[in-house]
């Protein structure tokens, strides 16, 4: 064997075991009997509530009630370092620069829409939160699920209290303000999901639509444009005809949070980035993504169900039971649970009804 031959016999084993022990520190794998500190979505096994030195020192000397300036990103960074913050709350005029996005399909992505997009971006105009809200310094928001347990809490005032409440497809504020409060600031929803009685929408509140198929930014469209609705046949359920808000009043979620939600944080089947069996994040995981993104505080409310207790409502505004519930086509639960689980744990969220 020449010499030359025998350096790189040696050298190449040499290079592949250092690429191995370098990327078991990028990565987190379990290299060599080493105990692994990350589990496989890159979450910190060992979660508690205790700030890091770096974030206690920020944080620490803060005084009781007062908003935390990029906590619910610092604590998220802590426990996932693959987390970047930057990730826009909606689509605006120069959303086909969001890589991430550009090269999927709904939901995941806007793929193959981005000429309707584009129009309906044009008539909408604002894409923010509106000028009050965007020029907080520190912004403290809370999603409020729909789930039966926010039931005779009295949470109301104190989540009225939030800067920003988002509120999930068609579940009232009418007549259940002492336990859910008054406040709407954004109304996340997709047509099966949206309110379909004009006179039961706040009167303040943003429309913010989530796309789960292409479908539906036709439809989107057609409530921008006030059209008369058409091609109805491919959604699962009646949708609205019409939605009582002015195109400066509705805004396009960014649907990168629906793909961080499905792929990185809850780690559902990828599906060659398809929508398929059990890959879908509920809505309102989808709504906790992007308030870690865009928010300084996060907390939730009405959110967890425990099937422990079939005869328990499903929901705040109505009697349907928990036994209701059957296994879903589009949906994890369990896992999805398993994510929040790690939020409330390391008081990245504040979980106000202890559901989750």
């Amino acid at each position: 064997m020449k010499p030359t031959h025998k350096l790189l016999f040696v050298l190449c084993p040499m290079l592949v075991l250092g690429f191995i022990y370098y990327s078991s520190g990028k990565l987190h794998l379990h290299v060599w009997g080493q105990k692994p500190l990350y589990d496989k979505q890159g979450f910190l096994l060992q979660l508690d509530t205790k700030l890091p030195p770096e974030l206690a020192y920020k944080y620490g000397n803060l005084s009781e009630g007062v908003c935390k300036p990029g906590y619910a990103a610092a604590k998220m960074t802590a426990i996932y370092p693959k987390f970047m913050k930057p990730a826009p709350m909606f689509l605006d005029r120069n959303f086909k620069r969001l890589a991430k996005v550009s090269n999927y399909l709904p939901p995941f992505g806007f793929k193959t829409q981005e000429r309707i997009i584009d129009s309906i971006l044009t008539a909408t105009k604002n894409y923010g939160l509106g000028e009050e809200l965007d020029s907080l310094s520190c912004k403290r928001c809370i999603i409020v699920g729909n789930g039966g347990i926010l039931f005779n809490k009295s949470l109301g005032s104190r989540i009225d209290d939030y800067d920003v409440v988002v509120r999930l497809n068609e579940a009232p504020v009418s007549g259940y303000g002492k336990d859910v409060g008054t406040k709407t600031t954004i109304r996340i929803t997709y047509p099966e999901g949206a309110i379909q009685k004009p006179d039961n929408y706040e009167k303040d509140s943003l429309f913010v639509f989530s796309a789960f198929k292409p479908l539906d930014f036709k439809w989107l469209r057609q409530m921008v444009f006030k059209e008369k609705l058409r091609g109805t046949e491919g959604f699962w359920k009646s949708v609205a005809h019409y939605v009582p808000r002015e195109p400066t009043e509705m805004r396009i979620l960014n649907p990168y949070f629906i793909q961080e939600a499905a792929f990185q944080f809850i780690g559902l089947p990828f599906n060659n980035g398809l929508m398929g069996k059990g890959n879908i994040p509920t809505l309102g995981t989808v709504a906790i993504t992007m308030a870690l993104h865009n928010c300084d505080e996060v907390a939730v409310a009405g959110f967890g169900y425990d099937m422990n207790k079939p005869h328990a409502p499903l929901h705040y505004y109505e009697t349907v039971k928990m036994s209701a519930i059957k296994e879903s086509w589009t949906h994890n639960i369990s896992k999805e649970k398993e994510f929040l689980r790690k939020l409330v744990r390391a008081s990245i969220i504040t979980d106000l009804t202890n559901g989750i």
